[in-house]
């Protein structure tokens, strides 16, 4: 489905493209670097579980690709990453998260991104009014600022998403210590600060903060 579809069947929201001027207070468009090897691993390999989204923070398969070791040094100034996937059937907020460090989207197939500031997120809450949502088309990586709130991408047809991220290496991984330790109500996992929708009851079994305030946005297709 192209965004002036998912515009007309989603009046709560709307749609805006990555290539538009709004979208740099989140991140950009990732240039000269080829991750075609990637998406075909991801085409090939990959699929769309049909109870949940899947999330894999590390896949040594998509890290022996010669674009990881050139990220690695020129887009991270050396620094140790890790690439994965997460793809799924999902279509609606539940969270969002921010990590220390930028992460990279590849979108294996369109999708939609529900991003947010940091910046908004005033005594552990945040509204979903200030949620600005983003269609990212097949085959566009992303840079996507240490301050934007994200989550799982939505889906944009009946077939789900895929999506390769990038981020520093360890992220999502378990805290070793229990999170409580810290006095912070946002930490989830390491490098991860995570608020909740209330009615993401996954998330909040879990011992996610209940921080997003209103309706949890749901993408229809």
């Amino acid at each position: 489905m192209n965004i002036k579809e998912l515009n007309q069947r989603n009046s709560h929201l709307i749609i805006r493209e990555v290539t538009e001027q709004s979208f740099r207070e989140y991140g950009k468009i990732v240039s000269g670097y080829d991750f075609s090897e990637m998406l075909d691993y991801m085409e090939r390999e990959t699929a769309v579980p049909e109870g949940g989204n899947i999330y894999k923070a590390s896949v040594p398969e998509l890290e022996a690709f010669s674009v990881f070791e050139q990220l690695s040094k020129g887009f991270y100034g050396e620094m140790p990453i890790q690439a994965g996937y997460c793809n799924g059937p999902n279509s609606t907020l539940n969270g969002l998260e921010y990590h220390i460090g930028s992460e990279i989207d590849v979108a294996v197939t369109d999708l939609v991104l529900l991003l947010g500031k940091l910046q908004d997120v005033a005594n552990d809450q945040y509204p979903v009014e200030k949620v600005t949502a983003f269609f990212v088309p097949k085959g566009t990586a992303l840079q996507l600022y240490e301050t934007t709130l994200h989550f799982a991408p939505c889906k944009t047809d009946a077939g789900g998403f895929k999506c390769i991220v990038i981020l520093p290496r360890g992220t999502n991984e378990p805290l070793e210590n229990d999170k409580a330790k810290y006095g912070d109500k946002l930490l989830f996992a390491r490098n991860k600060w995570l608020l909740a929708h209330p009615e993401r009851k996954p998330l909040m079994e879990k011992g996610a903060w209940p921080g997003i305030i209103g309706n949890n946005i749901e993408v229809n297709i």
